[in-house]
């Protein structure tokens, strides 16, 4: 795993016109999105434009991370489509075989851009997406909020849960720290720097440093399976955008409140860290009420 590099990258320009920008990440520059059969896209269109009905090889959660518009939506046999308005901040699950549409307000001061991460391991190509646009389709919907899902397609509260469940949007404060965790269930974790910047440092299963890198709004980051990752927070504070491949993620912290240390006795901890009684008591006593975000010291 160490040869395989780790470097947060930007997306790259894959097409456009008048209406808007296709951005993607791609595997030669990530190498990580082929290895984790993880794809990543940013769709930016201008004001009044129109991104053409289309669907892709792979299921995807769309984020809104700037500006209103509209999105519509054809469901299979469907006699007439769905659009609904979304904002900063929405997040739309996009199952295989979905199709959508996207529009920018033609009295926009701003561009309408969508986030798109998602698992190729059905697609054409490896950590890439293929899009394919339509006259005329077929496709699959569901929102990314249970509330939404439940109320828009008549769907059972924990039905809704089932199809939305793998997607995190957290934002910390200048000079806070995200506490160490790591995903028990091998899978990986792909992560979106909105705005902001920070310092993030990964750990591999062997204990060594992989990863102590500086990051940026825009950059896409893969952590890999079973690796250790924690962020810290430059003075103008970090945003991001995660999914975690797995379809009930199971997510452990090493430190705060829910810290796994809790839970072992004194005497594994002062043996597992040749500590003394005394220091076993103090590195207990540390961020005991915290939850897993710490304010600067």
């Amino acid at each position: 795993m160490a040869s395989v590099d780790l470097t947060p990258r930007q997306a790259r320009k894959a097409y456009g016109g008048d209406g808007g920008t296709y951005y993607e990440w791609s595997p030669a520059d990530l190498p990580m999105l082929e290895l984790a059969n993880i794809g990543g896209a940013k769709l930016s269109l201008n004001a009044g434009g129109l991104a053409l009905p289309s669907f892709s090889d792979s299921g995807k959660v769309a984020y809104v991370l700037q500006g209103k518009g509209t999105c519509g939506i054809v469901l299979p046999e469907a006699s007439k489509e769905k659009v609904i308005a979304v904002k900063e901040g929405d997040s739309l699950a996009l199952p295989f075989g979905v199709v959508t549409w996207w529009h920018n307000l033609p009295e926009s001061p701003i561009e309408l851009v969508i986030l798109f991460l998602g698992d190729t391991s059905k697609a054409h190509k490896a950590g890439q997406f293929t899009n394919m646009q339509l006259t005329g389709a077929t496709g699959i919907f569901t929102g990314f909020s249970t509330e939404f899902v439940g109320r828009a397609w008549d769907l059972a509260e924990s039905d809704a849960v089932k199809l939305v469940s793998s997607a995190d949007l957290v934002r910390i404060d200048g000079n806070s720290m995200c506490s160490p965790g790591f995903s028990c269930d091998s899978a990986y974790q792909v992560t979106y720097f909105i705005r902001g910047s920070g310092r993030v440092q990964v750990v591999g299963a062997d204990g060594k440093r992989v990863l102590d890198t500086h990051v940026e709004g825009g950059n896409l980051f893969i952590v890999p399976r079973f690796c250790v990752v924690s962020k810290i927070a430059d003075a103008s504070g970090l945003q991001w955008f995660s999914i975690i491949t797995a379809p009930n993620p199971i997510f452990s912290h090493l430190a705060g409140k829910t810290s796994v240390w809790k839970a072992i006795s004194p005497e594994v901890l002062e043996a597992s860290f040749n500590a003394t009684p005394e220091m076993e008591k103090l590195f207990r006593s540390k961020r005991l009420d915290s939850e897993i975000f710490f304010a600067p010291n």
